[in-house]
C-alpha cells in the first residue's frame, strides 16, 4: 500500500520547477503560488469566461438575429451565445486541476493537506468578492431596481442570502426556480466549495491513493448518468452537485497525473493537446450532432477535453501559438471577478438596447462596449477589492500555520 503521491526531494524540486500554474476559477482559484503563470491555462479560463459574457448577453441579444449571420454561419454564432454552460464545466476541471496541484506542492500529498491553511486560502479568495457582491445584490433588490428584485412566488431576499452564503444556491434554485441573473451565477460556486469543503476530509480520510484515485475516478466518469437520472427537472439537472463535481474530480485526477509524471515528450504532450483541442471544439461546434450520438455522454467528451488542454499546457508552458493573445490570457486571470460582476453590465447595456428600439439587426453592435465593460469591471474589483482584502484575510488567517515550503508572494489573479 502506498501514500498518496510522496516524492522525494529531488523530485518535488522538478515538479516545483515546471509547475508555472497560477492560481484557478477554481470559477474559483487565480493566484500564484509559485512566482510564474501558466499562459495556457490562463488562456483555457479566459475562453471559458468569455464564452459565459457572450451566453448571457445572447441570451438578450442573440448574435444569429443580427446582420452578422449573413457573413458568418449560424453555428458559428450560436457557439459563441450558447456555451456558457458548458464553460463553466471547463472551469471546473481547471478548478480541480490547480486546487489538487497547489495542495500536492504545499503538503507533499493528499493525505498531509494542512486542513486549516486549505479552508483559510479557500475562504481569503471566495469571502471578500462573494460578501460583497451579496450585499450589493440584497440593496439593489429592496431598493426596487428591476432586474435585482426577487419576486417569484416560494423565494425571498433572506432565503436567497442564506443560500448564496451557504452554498446551496444551486438547490435552492432547483426547488424554486431561477433567481435574477446576478444570484444565479452563484450556482456553481454552490457546487465547488461543497467540494471543496468535503475533499481535504476525504484525503485525510482515505490516506491510500489506491482507494482515492478509483473514487475520484467513478466521479468522474458518473457525469453523464448523473445528469440522465435527473430529467425531469431541467434546473436541477444542469446544476445538482454530482455532475460539478464529477468535473472537478476529472481535474484532480490531472493533478495526480501532472505529479507522478511531471514532464513528457515534446510528441505526448503535442498529441494530447490536439485531443483535447479536437474534443473541445466538437462539443462546443458540432453538440448537435453529438448529442444524437452520446446525448449526455458528450459532457463527459468536454471535461475529458478540457483536462488534455489542461495537461498538456502544464507539460509544455512554451506554446508559440499563445503570442499575441494575452489580452485573453488576462481575462483568465480575471475570471473570477468577472464571473461574479459581469451581470451588471449585461442588464445596463440590454436596457440601454432596449432604449434605443431593440434593432436585433444591430444587435451585435452592443457586444463592443459590453465586452471591455465586463472586463473593466472585473480589473478594478481585482485591483481594489479582491487581491488586497485576500491578502490581510491571508496575512491574519495563515499567521500560525505551519508553513511547509518558503512563501512566495501571489502573483495577480484566483487561489
Amino acid at each position: 500500500m502506498h501514500e498518496l503521491p510522496l516524492h522525494n526531494p529531488a523530485e518535488m524540486r522538478h515538479v516545483l520547477l515546471l509547475d508555472g500554474v497560477a492560481g484557478l476559477m477554481d470559477v474559483t482559484t487565480n493566484r500564484a503560488v509559485v512566482g510564474t503563470r501558466n499562459s495556457g491555462i490562463d488562456l483555457l479560463r479566459g475562453l471559458a469566461i468569455l464564452l459565459v459574457v457572450l451566453h448571457h448577453i445572447g441570451l438578450r441579444i442573440p448574435l444569429k438575429k443580427s446582420l452578422l449571420a449573413d457573413v458568418l454561419p449560424t453555428r458559428l454564432l450560436s457557439a459563441l451565445n450558447y456555451n456558457g454552460y458548458e464553460a463553466v464545466f471547463v472551469f471546473f476541471v481547471i478548478s480541480g486541476f490547480l486546487i489538487a496541484s497547489h495542495a500536492l506542492r504545499r503538503d507533499g500529498a493528499l493525505a498531509q493537506i494542512d486542513l486549516r491553511a486549505f479552508y483559510a486560502r479557500r475562504f481569503s479568495r471566495i469571502a471578500p468578492c462573494l460578501v460583497l457582491l451579496v450585499v450589493v445584490l440584497s440593496v439593489l433588490h429592496l431598493l426596487g431596481v428591476d432586474d435585482y428584485v426577487i419576486k417569484r412566488e416560494g423565494q425571498s431576499l433572506p432565503r436567497a442570502i442564506v443560500a448564496a452564503l451557504g452554498f446551496h444556491l444551486n438547490w435552492y434554485e432547483g426547488v424554486t426556480g431561477y433567481l435574477p441573473g446576478n444570484w444565479d451565477v452563484l450556482w456553481s460556486l454552490s457546487i465547488e466549495e461543497v467540494f471543496y469543503i468535503g475533499f481535504p476530509l476525504v484525503c485525510l480520510l482515505t490516506r491510500r491513493a489506491w482507494l482515492l484515485v478509483p473514487m475520484l475516478a467513478v466521479l468522474a466518469l458518473s457525469l453523464p448518468f448523473t445528469r440522465a437520472v435527473l430529467e425531469g427537472n431541467e434546473i436541477w439537472q444542469e446544476k445538482a452537485y454530482l455532475p460539478g463535481m464529477a468535473a472537478i474530480a476529472t481535474g484532480v485526477l490531472g493533478a495526480l497525473l501532472t505529479t507522478r509524471w511531471p514532464a513528457a515528450s515534446a510528441g505526448v504532450s503535442r498529441a494530447v493537446l490536439w485531443v483535447g483541442a479536437v474534443g473541445l471544439l466538437a462539443v462546443l461546434l458540432a453538440e448537435r450532432w453529438l448529442w444524437p450520438l452520446l446525448h449526455d455522454g458528450s459532457m463527459l467528451v468536454l471535461t475529458t477535453s478540457s483536462l488534455c488542454l489542461v495537461v498538456a499546457c502544464q507539460w509544455r508552458q512554451d506554446l508559440p501559438a499563445l503570442q499575441g493573445l494575452g489580452w485573453l490570457r488576462r481575462w483568465g486571470q480575471l475570471s473570477y471577478e468577472i464571473y461574479l460582476t459581469h451581470m451588471f453590465v449585461v442588464f445596463a447595456v440590454v436596457r440601454a438596447y432596449k432604449a434605443m428600439g431593440s434593432d436585433q439587426a444591430l444587435g451585435f453592435l452592443w457586444y463592443l462596449p459590453a465586452l471591455p465593460l465586463c472586463w473593466l469591471l472585473g480589473a478594478m474589483v481585482e485591483r481594489f477589492i479582491s487581491t488586497p482584502t485576500e491578502r490581510r484575510l491571508r496575512t491574519r488567517l495563515l499567521s500560525r500555520s505551519v508553513v511547509r515550503q518558503p512563501a512566495v508572494q501571489p502573483a495577480t489573479a484566483m487561489d
